[in-house]
Formats: structure tokens, C-alpha cells, sequence
């Protein structure tokens, strides 16, 4: 089995992988994350879920930092996200330190965003050999690792023209697993697919839950896999959490009218 986690033996077993207090996100007028609060336990796969523009995908974007926030904490892993003590106080963390924390953080996106031009084993390599600084042949064996990991052995000298599009996002999903992170963010990752497609993409995710530990959040409009995958569900509206529980407790009996409208929808779509 292949180590995906970067131990902290000073870190409390207790204390959540991943903190949000009172965060808020705004473009303009528009609020898109409302003093949200949401803690992560280590080891939790947790599904998030609501109507589009609930504030979901920029949930994962603030915790990559990839946008900034405007107004509240992320923790991740006990230590602040984007901000850091300085002389006992927070200040702007700079981007030496925001380097570092996002290194405990892989992500996997709708589009797959492979280079074109190099091979599977090439885009797997990239970031080894560019922000690890790992020598080639220690880069080659990690990267040939995690590809078989993904069932994708044979894949290797493929380009990604070359592959399918469940393919090409195990190879996204390797790549974002060579750094070892120790959170894992999927964005969307099967609605760019066909869907006969999905299922071997959301085998690969089910693998890395079963067998490997690895905090994640997947923001999905899958609500089967999420109802067999997840320990939690978070159903997100106008960038807050309405309801949250385990897959049985928010799918089979929802209390709040907002989610049982949404989830209402979704069923009658399918």
C-alpha cells in the first residue's frame, strides 16, 4: 500500500483535519461563502452537495488557495491556511508558507488540465521533479506507482489525445496524489465525462477511501455514490451549510424544506 499521509505526532487525534471558522468569500456584492463554519475530521470523506452556485466549488478553491477569503480562519492540519503567526499575532501568510501548506493538499478538477504534450507518466512526474526536486528514477517509480495504483499500467507513454476521458482524469488524480498530500479535493470530477465513463473514475476514488488515509471532499451531483461513499453529507445553499448529516440521515429523511426541495429535484431529474 502506498503511504499517502504526511505524519504530525504532535497533532491531536482529535482535532479536525480541516477547520473553516466564519469564512466568508465575496465577488463584489456577491456573497458566495456566508460565515461558514465546517470542520473535517481526519481520515473524513465527506460529500457536498446543493444547486449551482451554492458556494461549493469555491469551498474547495479557498481551501487550495486559489482565491483569497475575506473574512475568517482555515485551518488545515492545526496550522492557519492563509494567514501565519508572526511575533504571537496572524498576519497575510506569504507565499513560501501558502507553498507549504497547499503541499498538504491535492486537488482534482472537472477538466483535467493535463500538459498536452507530455505522457501520463510525464504529467504524473512534473510536480515531483519540479516543486520535490526528486532525482528522475525516484520520480519515474512514484509516478509509475500511483498510475498502476489507478489501473493505468499500460498507459504509461500515452498522451492524453491518446486517452479516454475517465483516462485522462486518473492520470489528474495520480498527479495530485504524487505529492502526498494529506487532504484530497475533487471538484465535479465526472461531469466533464460521458457517463459510462463515471464509473471507473469513482472506482478509482472508492479505492483511495478504502484503502488509504486521506481526508476528503467531494464537491458531486453523484448523490448515489455520495450516499454509499461518504461519512457525511453537506447540503450547501446561498453559501452556507442548510444541512448536514450522515448519507442516511440527509438522504432518507432531510428535515430542512430547502434540501428536501433540492433533493426532490435531483430525483425527479434522473
Amino acid at each position: 500500500m502506498i503511504d499517502m499521509t504526511q505524519t504530525n505526532e504532535a497533532a491531536s487525534p482529535i482535532a479536525p483535519m480541516v477547520n473553516f471558522r466564519g469564512v466568508s468569500k465575496r465577488y463584489g456584492p456577491l456573497t458566495v461563502l456566508d460565515q461558514l463554519d465546517l470542520e473535517v475530521g481526519r481520515n473524513e470523506k465527506v460529500a457536498i452537495i446543493g444547486p449551482s452556485g451554492s458556494g461549493k466549488s469555491t469551498l474547495l478553491r479557498v481551501l487550495m488557495t486559489l482565491e483569497g477569503i475575506d473574512e475568517g480562519v482555515i485551518e488545515v492540519d492545526q496550522q492557519p491556511l492563509t494567514h501565519m503567526l508572526k511575533n504571537g499575532k496572524l498576519v497575510t501568510a506569504s507565499e513560501s508558507y501558502k507553498r507549504a501548506m497547499r503541499s498538504k493538499i491535492g486537488m482534482v478538477f472537472q477538466s483535467f488540465n493535463l500538459f498536452p504534450h507530455m505522457t501520463a507518466l510525464q504529467n504524473t512526474m512534473e510536480a515531483l521533479l519540479k516543486a520535490l526536486r526528486l532525482g528522475k528514477r525516484e520520480a519515474t517509480e512514484r509516478a509509475t506507482e500511483l498510475l498502476d495504483m489507478v489501473g493505468l499500467s499500460d498507459k504509461l507513454n500515452h498522451y492524453p489525445s491518446q486517452l479516454s476521458g475517465g483516462q485522462q482524469q486518473r492520470v489528474a488524480i495520480a498527479r495530485a496524489l504524487a505529492m502526498r498530500p494529506q487532504v484530497m479535493l475533487f471538484d465535479e470530477v465526472t461531469s466533464a465525462l460521458d457517463p459510462e465513463l463515471c464509473g471507473e473514475v469513482l472506482n478509482v476514488i472508492r479505492k483511495l477511501g478504502h484503502e488509504h488515509h486521506l481526508t476528503m471532499l467531494m464537491v458531486t451531483h453523484q448523490m448515489g455514490f455520495a450516499k454509499e461513499f461518504a461519512d457525511r453529507v453537506c447540503f450547501f445553499s446561498q453559501g452556507k451549510i442548510v444541512e448536514q448529516g450522515s448519507p442516511q440521515q440527509l438522504f432518507g429523511n432531510p428535515q430542512h424544506e430547502r434540501t428536501q426541495t433540492f433533493l426532490s429535484a435531483v430525483k425527479d431529474a434522473v
